[in-house]
């Protein structure tokens, strides 16, 4: 709830919804399958997948217009992994969201991307389109930058 927590219908005149908020809670943890779904639980004592859920929870309950997803699965299962990349798809494809993604899992860059940028030093050295990507040309461009 963090940023949303002044907001209709979580607030009025400054006093919280507890009730919109317990139901937006459950509503996320079930669907992104937060585990244990105890609502009453600190996020600390949970496992670093299930915390990394919840972030991904709350920033797509924004509805964001941007969303920077920077190594938006590191920590959790190949199932999380699935429903975290479906999710990133749904909100550019479906829901007009730009996506900027920051990974070091190149699978998840050639799976998601429309287009690629390789950076260097502060400095795009390449870029590719869907469909022109691949493993060796990606590399080859990123060894070409370190030499520069």
């Amino acid at each position: 709830m963090l940023g949303l927590q002044r907001r209709a219908p979580f607030s009025k005149n400054g006093c919280l919804s507890f009730a919109a908020i317990r139901k937006k809670a459950e509503r996320a943890f079930e669907e992104y399958d937060v585990r244990p779904r105890v609502l009453l639980a600190l996020a600390r004592n949970l496992s670093g997948g299930n915390q990394q859920k919840l972030i991904i929870a709350r920033e797509f309950e924004r509805e964001p217009k941007l969303l920077i997803a920077a190594q938006p699965t590191r920590g959790v299962d190949i199932g999380a992994i699935e429903f975290i990349h479906r999710r990133i798809v749904r909100a550019a494809r479906d829901e007009g969201a730009a996506v900027l993604l920051i990974s070091s899992e190149l699978d998840e860059i050639l799976a998601l991307s429309d287009r690629i940028f390789i950076l260097s030093e502060g400095k795009f050295v390449a870029e590719f389109k869907r469909g022109e990507a691949t493993e060796e040309k990606i590399g080859l461009s990123m060894g070409a930058a370190s030499h520069v």
